[in-house]
């Protein structure tokens, strides 16, 4: 893991398309801007653990039917 120290209104620059500024710092929470093109997907860690869970109960289902339910 990479631990950089930002200001307020600093960034850093992933893969030439990404970047993160920091917005505000108040106590112990940090606000980020994040600017991405639309194709690069961003989620909140437990957003995308939930995302990653449902997709693997999907990718489970062996009966047809269950899946069909599964749809509506």
């Amino acid at each position: 893991m990479l631990a950089l120290a930002r200001k307020v209104n600093e960034s850093i620059i992933i893969n030439d398309n990404v970047e993160v500024t920091v917005l505000e710092v108040k106590g112990d929470q940090v606000k980020l801007g994040i600017n991405a093109p639309k194709s690069v997907p961003i989620y909140r860690q437990e957003i995308y653990k939930q995302i990653q869970e449902a997709n693997a109960t999907a990718a489970d289902i062996k009966d047809p039917k269950a899946l069909s339910d599964l749809l509506g």
